[in-house]
């Protein structure tokens, strides 16, 4: 233990400066994190890091899972739902399909539930690293959206293929009666669960004295609540952390403060990037191994390497031919609802676009290190090593070639250049613009005595947005700080009614509300 803690320790700090070199580059940070477990695995005298396949799914899926429910605006995912829901369950499949046909016809030996096994690990695009790369190109709102909304639901549709082909390799057949059944009950169970344990957890917050530090080691803990007891009722705990995520960030402005929202924010985006880092430093490290286990096995490196960057071609070609399979979908049978390009060219270069943000990432190697290391009556699991290095190699090449080509892919067919620019800045100044009128008529209508000859509150009503300096006591008084809390809460409370309006980006909305609760949190302090 008191040579692997300074190891451990060792890795964390690789982490971040890997980071650093990312921001330092403008790359996504994912992109040189699974170059760094590659590069790992080339170093000698490293001690061997295992972790029991059975925890992987538990101690990594549900707080990935939770942040990004938590990131994600569920009123965009609404807006955008077909596109969402087609990609998410109908694209994921047929990806799976795919791969499972080609491998059973290429790799000797490699049956159909070992390609769908294969194709579920690799079949959901992360989240992670396609936020991580489009953060340094300028992409509409929407366009994220749905990449995000698809990100968060196709990996509980992966996974619960991904559980379905796990009991095929496992005991060699496959009912299609009790699999729909088994199914129906992952998918309602699962959600049912999730929302009825967000509400519990809402309440939770709400009724009992909690503080910042409690709010937020609660939601740390909440996500594997979630998973464990779906889990525990053969449902899917993917999909329970997801449902449950969504309801309690819906409800996030009503059982956390400020200062819970802010220093939260801050916590979880640090253990996420950490858990990132982690999982893929792990796999450089198990590298070796399963190199050895390849060779034992009488696959050569070279055909195994093949064999990934096979799986990686059909991969992104599924997705590619299921863009524009989708566009021509929607026009055929919902012209109504098919969006409108401003141009041919941008009209036909949208699909290819989506077809290449299929970074693959943590999830997938999540998945391939829970596949069990021997089957129920003790054999070893069949191709395990194959199917976790080829799943290296697909995101190793989907990271590194369209992670690298996508915001140079953006900036060469100017894809987005005059759509939709300076929309989202107008709607933000209109917001701004907004809350003006609306501190100013609820400070008239209910503090108008209060605001004659009193310096504190003619400065709160003429100048407030200007974020002045509360400094001087003489002014900011016990009495007008309740009253600036009070119209803070009034602002949330306007923010969350605008937020109704289909039209106005949720992202723009929360903006507004850190904004607010910052405000809020430098009060406390004066």
């Amino acid at each position: 233990m008191h040579t692997l803690l300074p190891f451990l320790l060792a890795m964390i700090a690789a982490i971040v400066l890997l980071n650093m070199w990312a921001t330092k580059l403008k790359i996504a940070y994912p992109i040189l994190l699974v170059i760094a477990g590659l590069l790992i695995s080339f170093i000698p005298g490293l001690p061997v890091v295992k972790i029991d396949p059975d925890l992987i799914f538990f101690l990594f899926l549900p707080p990935l899972l939770f942040e990004a429910a938590w990131s994600i605006s569920f009123k965009e995912m609404k807006k955008w739902w077909r596109i969402i829901g087609s990609f998410a369950f109908l694209v994921v499949f047929f990806t799976a399909l795919s791969v499972a046909l080609v491998t059973n016809h290429i790799i000797p030996g490699f049956t159909i539930a070992l390609g769908f096994l294969l194709g579920g690990i690799v079949s959901p695009p992360d989240a992670v690293s396609t936020g991580a790369i489009t953060k340094f190109v300028k992409i509409p709102k929407s366009t994220s959206a749905i990449l995000e909304g698809e990100s968060l639901l196709n990996d509980a549709s992966s996974l619960i293929i991904f559980r379905f082909a796990l009991v095929a390799v496992g005991t060699g057949q496959f009912i299609w009666r009790e699999a729909t059944l088994s199914f129906l009950w992952m998918v309602i169970g699962g959600v049912g669960i999730g929302l009825l344990l967000g509400w519990i957890f809402v309440q939770a917050h709400k009724r009992l004295p909690t503080d910042a530090p409690s709010d937020i080691a609660l939601t740390l803990i909440e996500p594997y609540f979630m998973y464990w007891i779906a889990e525990q009722v053969h449902s899917s705990g993917v999909l329970a952390v997801v449902a449950g995520g969504l309801f309690m960030s819906s409800k996030r402005l009503i059982f956390l403060n400020s200062a819970s929202r802010i220093k939260g924010y801050s916590v979880w985006e640090s253990f996420v990037f950490i858990l990132n880092g982690i999982v893929f430093l792990i796999i450089g490290l198990e590298l070796p191994e399963i190199v050895d286990g390849l060779r034992s096995k009488g696959i050569p490196l070279g055909t195994a390497i093949g064999y990934g960057l096979l799986v990686t071609g059909v991969l992104v070609g599924a997705r590619i031919i299921s863009s524009y399979a989708a566009m021509v979908t929607t026009f055929i049978f919902r012209p109504s609802v098919a969006p409108r390009a401003t141009s041919r060219k941008r009209q036909m270069l949208m699909p290819l676009l989506l077809g290449w943000t299929g970074m693959r990432g943590v999830v997938s190697l999540a998945a391939a290190l829970a596949i069990p290391v021997t089957l129920a009556d003790g054999t070893a699991f069949p191709y395990r090593n194959l199917i976790l290095f080829i799943t290296f190699v697909v995101i190793l090449v989907t990271l590194v070639v369209q992670g690298l080509t996508l915001p140079y892919f953006i900036s060469r067919t100017q894809l987005f250049v005059g759509l939709n620019t300076g929309k989202e800045e107008e709607t933000s100044h209109e917001i701004k613009q907004k809350l003006r009128q609306h501190i100013y008529q609820f400070l008239k209508s209910k503090y108008d005595n209060e605001l004659q000859g009193n310096k504190g509150m003619e400065k709160m009503l003429h100048h407030w947005e200007e974020k002045t300096k509360a400094a001087d006591d003489d002014w900011m008084n016990d009495k007008t700080k309740a009253i600036f809390v009070e119209m803070l809460e009034s602002q949330r409370q306007f923010l969350a009614e605008l937020n109704k309006d289909p039209s106005i980006n949720e992202e723009t909305i929360r903006q507004q509300l850190y904004q607010i609760d910052l405000e809020e949190e430098r009060l406390k302090i004066i």
